[in-house]
């Protein structure tokens, strides 16, 4: 009697850690999910943010120019 308590016992921790294991494979899955979505995003918002530092620089080349001419005009 005792054998099957014991064994019945097992079964069950054995059935919650295989219920365990599903459980977190699953999180671990949609985590990598999550990270790869990530990723995209992050390297999107690079981009947008070296077009925008490009973008600055156009502009400040622009008003170095326009102040190169106003001094001239003023000289």
């Amino acid at each position: 009697m005792q054998h099957i308590d014991l064994m019945e016992k097992l079964e069950a921790k054995i059935e919650e850690l295989l219920q365990n294991y599903n459980n977190m494979k699953s999180e671990c899955e949609q985590l990598r999910r999550e990270v790869v979505t990530c990723k995209a995003q992050n390297e999107e918002k690079d981009q947008e943010i070296e077009r925008l530092r490009q973008e600055l620089a156009d502009k400040n080349a622009q008003i170095d120019a326009i102040i190169k001419k106003i001094e001239a005009m003023m000289s």
